[in-house]
C-alpha cells in the first residue's frame, strides 16, 4: 500500500465534487451556511460516526485533513492531536459547548478520555481562531456534540467484545417534541491493552473508561429556550514511565504506573429570539468544569492535581439589512475563573500548591452577506488577563461566490494560548521544575486562501495556510543547586516558528445510500527556538498525510469503511537524545453490520486490517490487527 492509492482516491472525490448547502457549523458565534464559513471545517455527521462507530473521538478526528495523531501505546493511553503542525495543547475542545481542556493538565486536551458513543456530531476547525474560541485555539477547535433532543424519539444499546479482551457498551436515548426534550448516554469500555514497550515480555497496560451526559433542553414559547447539559468522565490508564540509575541516567522501563482522570462539568444556558432571521436575539449562560488527576506508582498514590474553570458569559445578536444583504451584529462579554491545585500524597503534602487566576473578555463579531457574491466575517476579541499582559486577536475572512457552486476563500486569523498553571508556578515546591510567573502567552498568525466547488452530489476544497508561531513556551535547563541536581525551567521563546501547507479535501456521493469522502495534507512544519537560527522540522508532524473513508446505509446492509495514511516523521528518543524517524504507515479498517431485525442489528470491525507494525511516538508500541464483534439495537427514528 502506498500514498498514490488514497491520492487516486481523492482525485476521483474532486473531479465529481459537490456538497449539499444546508448544513450549518460553529464557526463562528452563529450558524452559518457551510459554502460561507468563515473557516475551514470538517463535519463528521450522525450517519458517519455510526457506520464508522469507532470507539474513541480520536479515532474520527485522525481522519480529518490537517490531523496528526501520536498515541503512546494501545487504546485508552495518552493521545495528543496536533493541527496543522501546531502543539499538542494548541487545540480547543468544547463539549456541548463546555471548554474541556484540563487546567489540572496544563490545559491540555485529553483525548484519550473521549469516547465517539453517544456523539450525534463532531465539527473540526482548522486554524488559529481565538478572536471567537480564545486561549488554546492556535491550531483549531474541536467540538463535540450530542444530539438534540429536541423533536425526537430513539434508544439505542451497543456491546460488543475483540481482541484484548475489549469490551465496550453504551446506551443513549432521545426524547422529545417541539417543547421539550431531553437526551441521556451513558458508556463503559475497558481493555487489557498491550505490552507496550514491546518485545512480548512485560506487561500490559490496559485501561477502563466511564462516561455519562444527561441534556434538558426546554422551549416554553415561540421564540425562548432554557437548557442544561452535564458530562461525566472517568478514565483509568495503566502505563509505563522511565527508571533512573544512580547517575541520574534515566531510560524506558516496564513500570506499574497508572492514572485516574476524573471529570465533572455543567452549562445551563438561556436564549431569547431563536428564528435564523430574528432582528434581536440575546443568550446568557454559565458553565463550570472541575477535572481530577489523581497518579500512582504500583500500590503508592504518588500525588493529585486538581483544577476548576467557572463562566458566566452573555450575547447579544442584531440582524438587520443593508441593501440585498443580511448583516449580522454580535457582542459578547464573559467572565472566566480558573484554579489548580496539587496534592502530595506520598511525603506528607509538603510541596503543595494553589493558584488562581482569572480573565474578562469582550468579543465584536460583523457576518455580512453582500448580494449573492460576497460573504464576510470580522471579529474582534480583547482578553483582560489578570496574570499576564492583556492580548486582543483578530479574525477576518471573504468568500467570493463566483459562481452558485464555485467559491474563492481567504482570511486572516489569530490565535493565543496563555501558560499552564505548572509553567507559572511550578507543580510543587522544592522540585527539579521551577515555574517562571514572567510567562506570557504563546500566539499565532495565520493566513489562508483556497476554492471551494458545491454542488448536489458532493463538495471539494483546496485550501493553502501559512501560520507563524511566536513566544513559543520551551524548554530551558538550569544551572545545578545544592538541592536541585537538574533544575529547569520554562521560557518564552524568542525564534519564530512557522507552519505552512496544502489541503485537499473532497466529498461525493456516486449512489444514493453511499458517501465517499478524502483529504490529503501536504505539512511544512518548523521550530525555530531562538532567533536567527536555523528551522528545524517539528517532531511528530508528518509532511504527508492521507485518508479515504466511506458510510452506506441501505436496507438491512450498513457500512463503513478507512484508509488513513500517515508519513515519515521525526521524533526524539529520550533515552539517547537523539531525533529518530519513524516510518510511515497506513491504517485501514472497516465495519458490515446487518439488521437482523427491524430493531437489532449484529455487526463486525476490524481495525489496522493490514497488521501494520508502527509507532506515533518512539519507544511505544501500538496494537496489530484486531477484531471486534457486537449487537446493536435500535428504537425510534
Amino acid at each position: 500500500m502506498s500514498i498514490s492509492l488514497l491520492l487516486a482516491g481523492a482525485s476521483a472525490i474532486a473531479a465529481a465534487s459537490a456538497a449539499s448547502d444546508d448544513i450549518v457549523v460553529t464557526a463562528a458565534f452563529v450558524p452559518v451556511a457551510v459554502q460561507d464559513a468563515p473557516a475551514s471545517v470538517t463535519i463528521f455527521d450522525q450517519e458517519q460516526l455510526d457506520a464508522l462507530s469507532l470507539p474513541f473521538a480520536s479515532d474520527v478526528i485522525r481522519l480529518a485533513p490537517g490531523v496528526s495523531v501520536s498515541n503512546s501505546g494501545g487504546k485508552g493511553s495518552q493521545t495528543q492531536i496536533r493541527i496543522r503542525g501546531a502543539e499538542a495543547n494548541h487545540t480547543r475542545v468544547v463539549v456541548d459547548g463546555i471548554p474541556f481542556n484540563d487546567t489540572a493538565s496544563d490545559d491540555q486536551p485529553r483525548f484519550e478520555t473521549f469516547t465517539a458513543d453517544g456523539l450525534g456530531r463532531i465539527e473540526l476547525i482548522r486554524g488559529p481562531h481565538s478572536a471567537i474560541y480564545g486561549s488554546e485555539a492556535l491550531g483549531g477547535v474541536v467540538s463535540l456534540n450530542t444530539p438534540d433532543p429536541i423533536g425526537a424519539l430513539r434508544a439505542t444499546a451497543l456491546g460488543e467484545y475483540g481482541s484484548d479482551d475489549f469490551i465496550r457498551t453504551s446506551a443513549a436515548i432521545v426524547s422529545g417534541d417541539d417543547k421539550v426534550g431531553v437526551s441521556a448516554t451513558g458508556s463503559f469500555s475497558r481493555g487489557d491493552g498491550i505490552d507496550v514497550l514491546g518485545g512480548g515480555i512485560g506487561d500490559k497496560d490496559g485501561f477502563k473508561n466511564y462516561g455519562g451526559s444527561l441534556k434538558l433542553v426546554a422551549r416554553p414559547g415561540n421564540d425562548g429556550e432554557v437548557g442544561i447539559v452535564g458530562h461525566y468522565l472517568r478514565h483509568h490508564a495503566e502505563f509505563d514511565g522511565s527508571v533512573c540509575d544512580i547517575n541520574f541516567v534515566c531510560n524506558r522501563a516496564d513500570t506499574a504506573e497508572h492514572s485516574t482522570a476524573e471529570t465533572y462539568a455543567l452549562r445551563s444556558w438561556a436564549k431569547l429570539g431563536l428564528a435564523d432571521d430574528a432582528a434581536w436575539s440575546g443568550l446568557v449562560e454559565t458553565l463550570y468544569l472541575d477535572s481530577t488527576n489523581r497518579n500512582y506508582d504500583d500500590e503508592v498514590h504518588t500525588n493529585d492535581t486538581l483544577g476548576d474553570r467557572t463562566r458566566f458569559a452573555g450575547q447579544l445578536t442584531h440582524r438587520f439589512t443593508l441593501g440585498e444583504g443580511l448583516q449580522t451584529l454580535v457582542g459578547r462579554i464573559e467572565r472566566e475563573d480558573e484554579s489548580y491545585k496539587t496534592r502530595d500524597r506520598q511525603f506528607g503534602g509538603f510541596g503543595d500548591v494553589d493558584y488562581t487566576r482569572a480573565r474578562t473578555t469582550f468579543v465584536a463579531e460583523w457576518l455580512g452577506e453582500w448580494g449573492d457574491l460576497v460573504s464576510t466575517d470580522l471579529a474582534v476579541r480583547h482578553d483582560a488577563f489578570n496574570r499576564f499582559k492583556d492580548t486582543t486577536t483578530i479574525r477576518a475572512h471573504a468568500v467570493v461566490h463566483v459562481t452558485p457552486s464555485i467559491g474563492i476563500v481567504g482570511g486572516y486569523s489569530e490565535g493565543l494560548s496563555q501558560p499552564g498553571f505548572a509553567e507559572l508556578f511550578g507543580f510543587a515546591r522544592d522540585s527539579d521544575f521551577v515555574g517562571n510567573p514572567a510567562l506570557t502567552p504563546e500566539k499565532s498568525r495565520g493566513f489562508e486562501a483556497g476554492l471551494r466547488w458545491t454542488g448536489e452530489a458532493g463538495r471539494f476544497e483546496l485550501v493553502g495556510f501559512s501560520n507563524r508561531l511566536r513566544d513559543e513556551i520551551v524548554y530551558e535547563g538550569l544551572p545545578s543547586t545544592p538541592t536541585a541536581m537538574f533544575p529547569y525551567t520554562y521560557v518564552n521563546a524568542d525564534g519564530i516558528s512557522r507552519r505552512r501547507g496544502v489541503e485537499l479535501s473532497g466529498e461525493y456521493r456516486p449512489l444514493e445510500h453511499l458517501r465517499i469522502s478524502g483529504n490529503y495534507t501536504y505539512l511544512d512544519a518548523q521550530e525555530q527556538k531562538i532567533a536567527g537560527d536555523a528551522r528545524t522540522r517539528e517532531i511528530r508532524r508528518p509532511k504527508h498525510t492521507a485518508n479515504l473513508y466511506a458510510d452506506y446505509v441501505g436496507g438491512p446492509l450498513t457500512l463503513g469503511g478507512s484508509l488513513a495514511y500517515v508519513g515519515k516523521r521525526q521524533d526524539t528518543d529520550f533515552d539517547i537524545f537523539q531525533t529518530v524517524i519513524l516510518k510511515d504507515y497506513i491504517l485501514a479498517g472497516a465495519r458490515v453490520a446487518y439488521a437482523i431485525t427491524p430493531n437489532i442489528e449484529a455487526f463486525g470491525r476490524i481495525e489496522n486490517a493490514f497488521d501494520d507494525k508502527y509507532q506515533d511516538a518512539v519507544g511505544y508500541a501500538t496494537p496489530g490487527r484486531t477484531v471486534y464483534a457486537g449487537i446493536r439495537v435500535r428504537l425510534g427514528d
